[in-house]
């Protein structure tokens, strides 16, 4: 076995126990710590494929925005210490079923699915080339759903800030 192989394990590993612990612990606080690892993971396993484009957004989007979002969010609220409430056992049957028809659907995709061989040359995955199919002025750019979904980011921000900004009423 060699060590590519041993690394690609290891951040498999991390990645699947983070996230399994991220959905079954009951403490709100370390969820999100759990989640911040798999998601680490998830940047790791793009290093290892040499995407480093893809690795620094998984890091810079979901790591250092959407998981500090979360935690912050769980301190304005003040609820870092509590547990979380113990599932029901037909809520925890029925998450099972989604989450196993989800993968079936995925596989039936997966197994339905003809791969077509193609002529082109493949382009080699820079920063310059991403940028210019994702954002090109031509018919295949993706300028304007870029746009939009920064306008919707945006105001998320202004009503995470909104929210928090509200004084609590006084208790006399």
């Amino acid at each position: 076995m060699s060590g590519s192989t041993i690394i690609f394990y290891l951040l498999a590993t991390l990645t699947l126990v983070s996230g399994v612990l991220a959905v079954t612990t009951r403490m709100i606080f370390r969820a999100a710590i759990y989640l911040l690892f798999s998601l680490i993971g998830i940047a790791g396993i793009y290093f290892w494929l040499q995407y480093e484009f893809l690795a620094a957004v998984q890091i810079v989007v979901y790591v250092g925005g959407i998981v500090v979002l979360i935690i912050f969010s769980i301190f304005l609220t003040q609820q870092t210490g509590e547990l979380l409430p113990k599932q029901k056992l037909g809520r925890q049957l029925f998450s099972a079923l989604a989450a196993f028809c989800g993968l079936a659907l995925v596989l039936l995709q997966l197994v339905q699915h003809t791969f077509i061989q193609t002529t082109n040359t493949p382009l080699a995955p820079t920063v310059a080339n991403i940028g210019n199919q994702m954002l090109g002025i031509d018919k295949n750019g993706y300028a304007l759903p870029f746009e939009l979904v920064s306008i919707l980011l945006l105001a998320a921000m202004i009503g995470c800030i909104v929210i928090a900004l509200k004084s609590k009423p006084e208790t006399t």
